[in-house]
């Protein structure tokens, strides 16, 4: 059985809190769980402490068992300290301009750069 610690969204319409819990990855994102270790509260502002609610202890063993956290579960985790931080994927190619117009803007550079020698 694939363990996921993951958020179930609870709440009323465009007012969020979640349910930090341990389900079977199988399971619908607010359907059956196996235990609930901690509450998310975007609304509330982080000075407080109250945003983020977690019974540490429960979510090691859950860690040490095999559970996987989900991405904004880990990000959170790192912040305490309770696992290592992931690095974050590296930049698609998408934004970068297309092959011509790279080719361009190399040739370019490359007549400036003898231009500039030149003098």
């Amino acid at each position: 059985m694939a363990l996921k610690i993951r958020l179930s969204r609870g709440g009323a319409k465009k007012r969020p809190f979640y349910k930090i819990v341990v389900a079977d990855a199988r399971s619908p994102r607010d359907g059956r769980f196996i235990e609930k270790v901690g509450t998310y509260n975007p609304m509330l502002p982080n000075e407080n402490g109250q945003r983020l609610i977690l019974d540490q202890e429960r979510v090691k063993h859950w860690l040490s068992v095999g559970a996987q956290p989900t991405d904004r579960l880990v990000r959170f985790f790192a912040d305490l300290g309770l696992i290592a931080k992931a690095e974050r994927a590296e930049q698609t190619k998408q934004p970068q301009p297309k092959a011509k117009a790279q080719q361009r803007a190399k040739d370019q550079a490359e007549r400036a750069a003898a231009a500039a020698s030149a003098e």
